[in-house]
């Protein structure tokens, strides 16, 4: 019993720590949650929740007071938006680095689903790295899977571990499903966020290639000091990764001499390139080559 005691308050401080730094997010046509990331007003939040109608945004305090609030930006890729409330010295939680978050572990989430403001519920983290296809065609990459529950509303609301930091932004559950959510981990969170509060867009430089993340062998993950890489699924005819002569089952290990090992750092490391061409390390039946590809933009939804 003091152990279960011991975690019950445990819990409860946690709450009280992390829930003065969630927000609601309103407009018109309907509600979500948000975070603040930064003192001075920035609202980390859901794409589906602000842009519906971007010029009418209120932000619900947890005290109830309410803030006017515009938008800052959006990533349909990502379904990640930013907007900023009037105010200053607000409350603020941490993003997790991603090598903290393990599947089992436990994680929280506080949202308002259905207008019921700051509700909490507990679960796990039921998987990592799950690819999402929305019906418009946009594919969520690198998604924590969560059991704890999450309901209309509690969208753009953090998923906490148990020391107050966000593995993740609660986004959407399986229709019908019972125990199956969803959530934008942290790492594309603050990378994705960072560039909505600099430039107010993510452009993003695409190679033409659909691609998912691979488990390396452990002899291969010693010889490239990497455990993960991007195996090559497909090449789009007439696209930079088919001009560079990419090819199917190629792994790619890094881009600009930074590793690669998620689809996340694809384009996260895609989006951060300044220069038009990139360099390419890919591991090619077994032999390592170095490629350059000359980039170009591309509004439509890609994998990378």
């Amino acid at each position: 019993m003091k152990l279960l005691q011991q975690l019950s308050d445990d819990l409860e401080g946690l709450v009280a720590g992390a829930a003065p730094a969630v927000v609601g997010v309103e407009h018109a046509r309907g509600h979500g949650t948000g975070l603040f990331l930064t003192p001075d007003g920035y609202v980390l939040t859901n794409r589906h929740v602000v842009m519906r109608t971007p010029k009418r945004l209120t932000v619900q305090l947890h005290n109830g007071e309410e803030r006017r609030a515009t938008l800052v930006g959006g990533d349909a890729p990502t379904d990640l938006a930013v907007v900023r409330a009037e105010g200053e010295d607000f409350p603020t939680l941490p993003l997790a680095d991603p090598e903290t978050v393990r599947v089992g572990q436990l994680v929280m989430a506080i949202g308002n689903p259905f207008r019921l403001e700051q509700s909490v519920s507990l679960g796990v983290v039921s998987a990592i790295n799950r690819s999402i296809t929305l019906p418009d065609g946009v594919i969520l990459e690198g998604m924590l899977q969560t059991d704890a529950a999450i309901n209309p509303g509690n969208s753009g609301g953090p998923l906490l571990d148990t020391r107050g930091r966000v593995v993740g932004l609660n986004t959407l559950v399986l229709p019908f499903a019972q125990g199956i959510g969803f959530a934008v981990s942290a790492t594309t969170a603050a990378w994705v966020a960072s560039l909505l509060i600099q430039r107010g867009r993510v452009d993003r430089k695409f190679l033409g290639i659909a691609a998912t993340a691979v488990n390396l062998e452990p002899a291969l993950a010693k010889d490239t000091g990497q455990p993960r890489a991007v195996r090559v699924l497909k090449v789009q005819e007439g696209t930079p990764a088919d001009d560079a002569g990419l090819q199917p089952d190629d792994l790619l290990l890094g881009i600009n001499s930074r590793p690669v090992n998620s689809v996340d750092d694809l384009q996260r490391l895609m989006a951060l390139a300044t220069e038009e061409e990139v360099h390419l390390d890919v591991l090619r039946k077994g032999r390592r080559k170095d490629v350059s590809a000359r980039a170009r933009h591309r509004r439509e939804p890609v994998a990378a």
